[in-house]
């Protein structure tokens, strides 16, 4: 057939890339030639759109054993001899189309590119976005969603251990699905995604190809419409145990000395992996597709090369420990074929039954090598203008203690809010490597990792609806929530892995809050010295009536040194004293309260500074250390009065709390904002009678500010000596108000 620029255009090819591939390969591509093109040019595999401002974010530093990118996977230094490894990445695209599959494969993909770097993964967090609630598709797609996570992870041995879920319109067509994996590994046993040698074998290892997931990654470079369905030949079908029995022989592979380098086959498959694998190391492949084991027959060497079925490695081994390699893979029960070896010319080589059906080189296919890089237009969205008339004196305050408790009822309820009960006890959080710390209520997940005398504290954090509001800010407090959940969890953060999903970044005002939102990032990672090991960019998340908010996911990883040091958020002992450190603010912009009960949809972020912030962490962290508190809880969504209950629930404690106006540091002192306002760098704790006296000498020392809201009681709930009633009447609207609408 003749391959034209329309021909291009169908495969997602611009006729100016197009020209760019007849320049490099200096002819016109056969149609697999470009279909290899179309997969590797993708944004999902290229990040030709994000790459220049993706290179800002810092990058090395800390703790990292391995530049950010140069590997699948972050890698930095735990102690003891041993290194942590996480990465999170999306699957929003055929999550909307299958949930199950979408949701299970991305949870797959995820380990495997911790367990490909020859780490063990322990434990597994997601972020996740839908539409409203009472609608039946966001009821379909959260039920799919939700089950595909559990049964891939409670199957495979990793336990769910932490995440979020966040509910709004704008994801009505186009769900977030954002998976995270974490593994740990003994510092100088890594295995690198590279080929080197020529003449080494190159090797097929894992589930047989079929025809599923041909195209996902020049897919998930595409807006959403009501015909996806038909474009995708089909989302990939995960099997957990396949995959279990992959990680087992993986490992124990690694341990014969025979792999030179082993990389996944995820988005674009083969031709991506070989690709990789062989421009890392600078050098070249020939294959022999025939010898690829097939689930259906007669495929063709397009389809082979851009399949997308799960549970796949390519390992290239050194000559000569080839039945190494096989008997160990044999012992699992894995198929394993020797399809090719390394060449030493840099070129891909593709041949079937014989003949050569493509010849690209891999250098011109990579990021970072010949595929381009673009610096796309952007301007400030028109919407930041009527967010910059919002005056908080429009809103009426709450006027008295009926509405105050009216209010608090309604806010626990939302949502955004709720407990997730519905969807956490359908994971298994205690299942392989995890302990029982993995389960204690504190505002990161932490898990013993075992041998290593060390613990990890991990979160995902971003609330969307701020990085909306104010691109740079929101994605800054992104970031700082997820250090401060890690702090005051006992933790200290090491590192970053993101998830950038953004709309159509052909659209100026799309690409105004993607850089905006990098640039936010930058700045506070490099400020908590977190750096960005690595991540993923989901770009088209974009429905008929427009983007989705933008959503930098944060995923972050701290170290807990000591396990005694592991704080927990929940209330210990009746007649504690409860405490708020941080400033209180005339504050309830972009929060829950001013948006869900409130009905204003544009607001400023709340307030937010990255001084005052970094302060707080050191603070809190050296009163865990020294013992002085009993309890840590961050103030987020919902505010002080959410932040108070949810310290309640886990042992059944009350609270006798009351607002005085003078602790406000400016005037119009309003009680929306302090129960309900979401201003940043907030915590509350709580003290015990015997250690006031030192916690006291310690926030006197350090200079912050502190507010003394009341005690902890037996079950009691007192709000300005009104009786709410008892903690437990609460807990129950809160752990059952998800449920409750999903049943609706």
């Amino acid at each position: 057939m003749e391959i034209t620029a329309q021909t291009a255009e169908q495969l997602r090819i611009t006729p100016e890339e197009f020209e760019l591939i007849k320049q490099k390969l200096g002819r016109t591509p056969n149609f697999t030639e470009l279909c290899t093109f179309s997969a590797m040019w993708s944004e999902h595999c290229s990040y030709k759109n994000s790459i220049k401002w993706l290179k800002t974010l810092p990058r090395e530093g800390g703790r990292m054993l391995v530049a950010a990118g140069e590997e699948n996977a972050g890698l930095m230094d735990m102690g003891n001899g041993y290194g942590v490894v996480f990465k999170i990445e999306s699957h929003n695209h055929p999550s909307a189309l299958e949930p199950f599959q979408g949701a299970a494969t991305g949870v797959g993909g995820i380990h495997r590119d911790i367990f490909t770097m020859g780490a063990r993964p322990i434990a597994a967090l997601n972020s996740l976005r839908f539409g409203n609630l009472k609608d039946n598709k966001t009821k379909r797609l959260l039920a799919g969603v939700v089950h595909g996570i559990g049964h891939y992870g409670n199957c495979f041995g990793v336990p769910t251990v932490g995440g979020e879920v966040y509910f709004d319109e704008c994801y009505h067509t186009n769900p977030l699905v954002n998976a995270m994996s974490v593994g740990i590994v003994k510092v100088g046993k890594t295995v690198s995604a590279t080929a080197e040698g020529i003449g080494n074998p190159v090797f097929f290892v894992g589930s047989a190809t079929g025809k599923d997931g041909i195209g996902g990654a020049s897919f998930a470079s595409a807006n959403i419409t009501e015909e996806s369905v038909e474009e995708l030949p089909a989302v990939q079908v995960g099997d957990p145990f396949q995959e279990k029995k992959l990680l087992e022989a993986c490992l124990e592979v690694i341990e014969t000395g025979a792999v030179v380098g082993m990389q996944d086959m995820g988005a674009a498959g083969i031709i991506c992996s070989t690709a990789e694998m062989s421009a890392k190391g600078g050098v070249g492949m020939r294959i022999d597709l025939d010898k690829v084991p097939t689930r259906q027959q007669n495929m063709k060497a397009w389809e082979l090369l851009l399949s997308e079925s799960q549970e796949r490695m390519l390992i290239v081994v050194e000559k000569g420990k080839e039945d190494a390699v096989l008997k160990v893979f044999e012992k699992w029960d894995l198929p394993c074929s020797n399809i090719g070896e390394v060449t030493g010319d840099g070129l891909l080589q593709f041949y079937m039954h014989g003949e050569l059906e493509a010849v690209v080189p891999a250098y011109e296919l990579v990021l970072g090598g010949g595929a381009p890089q673009y610096a796309r237009e952007y301007k400030e969205p028109a919407y930041l203008q009527e967010i910059a008339k919002f005056s908080v004196n429009d809103v009426p305050d709450i006027k008295d203690a009926t509405e105050l408790r009216n209010v608090a009822e309604q806010i626990i309820q939302l949502p955004n809010i709720a407990s997730k009960r519905w969807i956490s006890v359908q994971y298994d959080s205690m299942v392989g490597a995890a302990n029982a710390g993995t389960n204690a209520p504190s505002d990161a997940a932490v898990v013993l990792a075992r041998g290593t005398g060390k613990a990890l504290a991990m979160t995902v954090d971003c609330n969307s609806r701020y990085v909306y509001a104010n691109p740079q800010v929101g994605a800054a407090i992104a970031v700082a929530e997820a250090a401060r959940n890690i702090v005051c969890s006992g933790g200290e953060p090491i590192g970053v892995t993101n998830c950038l999903n953004f709309g159509n970044p052909y659209i100026p005002e799309v690409y105004y809050q993607f850089v905006k939102a990098v640039t936010g990032m930058g700045e506070a990672c490099r400020a908590f010295n977190t750096p960005v090991t690595g991540g993923n960019v989901s770009f088209y998340n974009q429905n008929p009536d427009g983007p989705v908010y933008p959503t930098p996911t944060i995923g972050m990883v701290g170290v807990i040194d000591d396990i005694s040091n592991h704080m927990t958020l929940d209330f210990k002992r009746v007649n504690d004293v409860i405490l708020l450190i941080g400033k209180v603010k005339n504050d309830i912009a972009s929060s829950e309260y001013l948006h869900k009960i409130r009905g204003v949809n544009y607001s400023p972020a709340p307030y937010f500074n990255m001084e005052e912030e970094k302060h707080l962490h050191e603070v809190i962290a050296a009163l865990i250390k020294n013992k002085a508190v009993q309890s840590v809880h961050d103030v987020s969504e919902g505010g002080i009065m959410v932040t108070l209950m949810e310290s309640g629930f886990n042992r059944g404690l009350g609270f006798d709390v009351s607002f005085n106006n003078h602790y406000v540091d400016e005037s119009n002192e309003r009680n929306d904002a302090f129960w309900f306002g979401e201003a940043q760098g907030r915590v509350i704790v709580s003290v015990a009678d015997e250690h006031m006296e030192a916690f006291l000498q310690h926030i006197e020392n350090a200079g912050i500010e502190t507010v003394e809201l009341g005690q902890v009681t037996s079950g009691d709930v007192l709000v300005n000596g009104d009786n709410w009633g008892n903690i437990n009447e609460w807990k129950y609207k809160y752990d059952t108000a998800i449920e409750k609408l999903i049943q609706a």
